[in-house]
């Protein structure tokens, strides 16, 4: 039976959080902050404290590390296992202090640095399953980091596993962490042919049992506005102020529909995130999604042409319309191998949990991954209330995830 203590991976949880690795979305280096690779190392250094002699660090910030196969079968297929260690910009991750919370009892729990942040099992349900056992938070002016720590603490702890237990037999386990997941970058620079993995699995989902197929396909839209730019003293009749024009724009938007704060489910939306410029010249930043590509497109149409209709009502202004690609649904990709999705439900299920398959409203590194070579779902760690100063997790799910992870090296070995 496979068996791993809630404490321990507690304990590397608490101690990882503490590590302020916040990525910037503004930076164009790699990695966005230097301090991401405060942790990057530190995981380094006890992974070759574990035994694992190939565990590196490169200049981006990425960990790389293999632990060798140990069955008798040949031409297993390498696994990796692969976590995030930045936090996202939306909140504070400097001087984050974890709180353990040994037993929860079903009470609130009212954060000690800010007591109007009040975690309930009202508004956190999930809570309900955590009675009697262990729980982490922040104290209140913090996220917590759980997002993607808790990943990173799930694998160290299943790597431990596997290097004090070789009666486990499993193929090429390849651990992999990486920079700048939350802004969108984590694969940017990562080295596949170093990693050499064949397929591989990101531990960055919530609910324990949710396994993760499907993403948001996702583009960043950018509307460049420009004005007509005179000397305010002498504007009338003349000057466009390309400022006004952008707020017009934004107002333009629908106000119960196509936002992230009016869909559910399978529903795509269009998002503003930033607003920048001077009266000349103005920028607006918006994310796009969607589960299918059509509907993609149509958001882009819909979008542009809403825009140019506010515009042209502005004499003299002009706009611009660009779009980046960001990531693709990997679904499109995972369902040309199903057995990698369905030995992941069965390491779930060998752990003990019932399998919530599940579409994610957003992107992993596993999204990028399935389409540059690896095909690779998410798995859940627990993490709740994400980028968020109630942000929590579950000892037990963290446990259960680093379980599941053996299972899955065991299985592949199995099925090999």
């Amino acid at each position: 039976m496979i068996k791993i203590s809630p404490d321990n991976v507690a304990e590397r949880l608490m101690r990882y959080v503490q590590v302020d690795t916040q990525s910037d979305p503004t930076a164009k280096t790699n990695p966005t902050t230097e301090k991401q690779k405060d942790l990057s190392r530190l995981l380094m250094q006890e992974l070759r404290g574990m035994g694992i002699t190939d565990a590196e660090m490169d200049d981006y910030g990425y960990v790389y590390a293999t632990i060798p196969a140990n069955g008798e079968k040949k031409n297993i297929p390498s696994i990796c296992f692969c976590g995030h260690v930045d936090t996202a910009p939306d909140c504070s991750g400097t001087n984050v202090k974890p709180i353990h919370h040994r037993y929860y009892d079903g009470k609130d729990i009212v954060l000690p640095d800010d007591t109007s942040q009040v975690l309930s099992m009202r508004d956190s349900p999930c809570l309900g399953q955590h009675l009697n056992q262990g729980i982490i938070t922040a104290s209140g002016l913090t996220l917590l980091g759980a997002d993607d720590k808790s990943g990173i603490a799930v694998i160290m702890e299943a790597a431990l596993f596997f290097m004090q237990h070789p009666a486990i037999k499993h193929g090429g386990i390849k651990i992999l962490f990486t920079p700048d997941e939350e802004v969108g970058r984590g694969t940017e620079k990562v080295d596949m042919k170093k990693l050499g993995a064949t397929y591989g699995y990101t531990l960055d989902g919530g609910e324990a049992g949710s396994l993760e197929d499907e993403t948001f396909s996702a583009d960043e839209a950018t509307i460049t506005i420009k004005g007509v730019i005179v000397h305010p003293g002498y504007a009338k009749g003349k000057l466009v102020n390309a400022l006004k024009v952008a707020g017009a724009v934004l107002s333009a938007l629908p106000k119960n529909e196509w936002s992230p704060e009016t869909t559910e489910g399978r529903e795509g939306f269009v998002h503003p995130v930033s607003v920048n410029g001077i009266a000349e010249k103005a920028t607006i930043q918006f994310i796009v999604r969607d589960f299918e590509l059509e509907g993609l497109q149509n958001h882009h149409e819909r979008l542009k042409l809403l825009a140019a209709s506010v515009v042209e009502q502005f004499a003299g202004a002009a706009m611009e319309y660009q779009v980046r690609e960001q990531y693709r649904n990997m679904k499109v990709v995972l369902d040309k191998y199903p057995q990698v999705a369905a030995y992941a439900e069965e390491a779930i299920q060998r752990a003990g949990l019932n399998v919530k398959k599940e579409s994610i409203r957003g992107g992993t590194d596993g999204s990028r991954f399935s389409y540059i070579g690896m095909p690779c779902p998410n798995i859940f760690t627990g993490m709740q209330n994400i980028h968020s100063k109630l942000e929590w997790i579950g000892t037990a799910d963290m446990a259960k995830a680093a379980e599941t992870i053996v299972h899955l090296g065991m299985i592949w070995e199995e099925k090999g």
